[in-house]
């Protein structure tokens, strides 16, 4: 901190997540470094193998694991720093992980809208699916929620940026969040809540409009299938999209769009670690289980034999 006329102003954050014992911490670092750990390898190896196959479904795949790859890696490293050296994180690299928290966070949330739209056009209209998700329609898709991503963090971190934060340098939380920061300002900051809602709630409806609109049609037409075999092989195609939004969906929204006061320190870390750290990990992992031509590709890669 800097003293200017008896102000004391922030110019430096400590981070006290899972502030506990020496002993508890050490167990949480290396708890925290195989996630990481799994989480790279994982999301490495889809990259990996979806560059081996064809369809516009593991473009998308792809490129959901690179945005896990990336997601993962904004909060992780910083937290196995708290937990070995110091707990201290200086002003700009605070604001630098927030930008890219809504980078990452909204860009996924689109392209978890655009592989909805994928599997819909694969299931309910199918003869006219490789006109429909061609090379470059996938590519504006992806560019599409690169920038409303891109965006969403410029209109949330930039009107932060121009708030006074002049008291407690404490935040209560593992990474620096909009809500936990926003906590620490001694400006008044209504408009900025007032903004974050109203615009987190058009990227996020927005999203889920796509989702929903496209899950409504894929059930109305699974539901159609005169075959209960045909029925389950078509479900199977999108059941690991579904999990995956439901988890990243779920957990994002409870941490973000509930009301200051329903916030708890212990419930808000908990969902933080869910939808920032432990959805990156499982993804690859859930797609890895409930993907036939996923499971055959990774069995190539390894050299197993049946």
């Amino acid at each position: 901190m800097e003293m200017d006329n008896q102000t004391t102003t922030v110019t430096s954050f400590v981070l006290l997540g899972f502030s506990c014992n020496l002993s508890v911490n050490i167990v949480l670092f290396l708890v925290f470094l195989l996630i990481y750990a799994i989480t790279l390898m994982g999301n490495l190896m889809i990259m990996v193998i979806t560059s081996h196959l064809p369809s516009p479904m593991y473009f998308f795949l792809a490129h959901l694991a690179f945005l896990d790859f990336c997601f993962s890696s904004v909060t992780v490293p910083e937290l196995l720093v708290i937990f070995s050296a110091s707990q201290t994180i200086s002003y700009s690299a605070c604001f630098s992980q927030m930008f890219f928290v809504f980078l990452m966070g909204t860009t996924e949330g689109y392209l978890l809208a655009a592989m909805a739209y994928d599997r819909y056009a694969a299931i309910c209209r199918p003869l006219n699916y490789v006109q429909i998700m061609n090379k470059a329609c996938c590519r504006r898709l992806v560019g599409g929620a690169w920038a409303l991503g891109f965006l969403c963090s410029i209109i949330n971190v930039l009107p932060v940026l121009r708030l006074s934060f002049c008291g407690s340098d404490i935040i209560r939380h593992f990474s620096c969040e909009f809500p936990t920061l926003l906590a620490l300002s001694c400006s008044e900051t209504f408009l900025n809540k007032l903004a974050f809602y109203m615009i987190g709630s058009a990227f996020v409806g927005s999203s889920l409009i796509v989702i929903l609109f496209s899950y409504i049609h894929i059930i109305s037409t699974i539901l159609k299938l005169n075959s209960t075999e045909a029925k389950r092989k078509t479900f199977s195609t999108c059941s690991a999209h579904l999990i995956v939004v439901v988890l990243y969906y779920g957990t994002g929204c409870f941490r973000y769009m509930r009301p200051s006061s329903a916030s708890s320190i212990f419930v808000d870390e908990l969902f933080s670690v869910q939808y920032s750290i432990s959805t990156p990990m499982l993804n690859p992992l859930i797609y890895s289980l409930k993907n036939r031509e996923v499971k055959e590709a990774i069995k190539k890669l390894i050299g197993y034999k049946s």
